[in-house]
């Protein structure tokens, strides 16, 4: 282990031999770190928190800190950090709750730039990409691919969808369903994440169907029972219009999506 002799490490911390860890970082007890990650200067990083490998957490995060929950008491909740991500300055991350799952869950391949705030019980997927001082409440599923832009604030419970886009300065009260590009505070849907679609390989044919779907959810007069029937009729021949009517129907019990 590179370590700097600064450095202050828990001896119930669970170190990898590989892993980098800088001058004045604090490792906590019940901390697993696999190996390939690189951790910064100043980092603070509290337990019971598992982090994979290959990731790189820059200077001054906060990662596993106690929930900013005035109902915790102290419980063993935890935090879950996949493979390969990237977090960088001044990030903070918190574990769970018992009111909810009890974890803060965040996958692999995640690109988490400055001043990004994750609360607890949040669920963040695979490669997706939060913009500087993009903020999630508590209890938050963001989805894979999904892109937060600067300073997106997402309210508690909402849901991302996969794809899903929002600009700078979003305030998100409802779910965003997926492919979908959302803007404004409060935010509105500005069609679908074309571009983003583009880059990930969805090709003419699928992006027309997108669209097309996009349509009948927000362009056409059909009531959203109605809209979500014609979605699902769609859907039978189609992964991703099946995959948008599901996460619309799902979000009908809960907060709804944006309209």
């Amino acid at each position: 282990m590179a370590i700097h002799p600064t450095a202050i490490i828990h001896s119930k911390a669970e170190i990898a031999d590989d892993v980098e860890i800088s001058a004045y970082a604090i490792i906590g007890a019940d901390v697993k770190i696999d190996s390939g990650s690189w951790i910064g200067s100043h980092v603070f990083i509290d337990g019971p928190t598992t982090i994979g490998k290959d990731n790189r957490i820059f200077q001054f995060a906060s990662v596993g800190a106690e929930p900013q929950d005035k109902k915790y008491n102290g419980e063993p909740t935890t935090l879950s950090i996949g493979d390969r991500n990237v977090i960088r300055e001044s990030c903070t991350i918190n574990r769970g709750t018992i009111q909810d799952i009890g974890k803060t869950e965040i996958g692999d391949d995640n690109w988490i730039m400055a001043y990004v705030h994750i609360a607890h019980d949040c669920i963040v997927g695979n490669n997706t990409i939060f913009a500087n001082n993009a903020t999630l409440a508590g209890h938050v599923t963001i989805h894979d691919y999904a892109i937060l832009g600067g300073f997106t604030l997402v309210h508690q419970f909402c849901h991302v969808g996969e794809y899903a886009f929002t600009g700078m300065g979003t305030a998100l009260g409802k779910d965003l369903p997926p492919f979908v590009m959302a803007f404004g505070a409060p935010c509105s849907p500005r069609g679908i994440n074309n571009e983003g679609l583009k880059r990930h390989g969805f090709d003419e044919k699928q992006r027309l169907a997108i669209k097309k779907a996009y349509r009948i959810l927000y362009r056409s007069e059909s009531t959203f029972k109605e809209a979500l029937e014609k979605l699902h009729s769609e859907g039978a021949t189609d992964n991703n219009i099946k995959k948008l009517a599901n996460f619309c129907q799902r979000s009908q019990s809960e907060r709804g999506i944006i309209r």
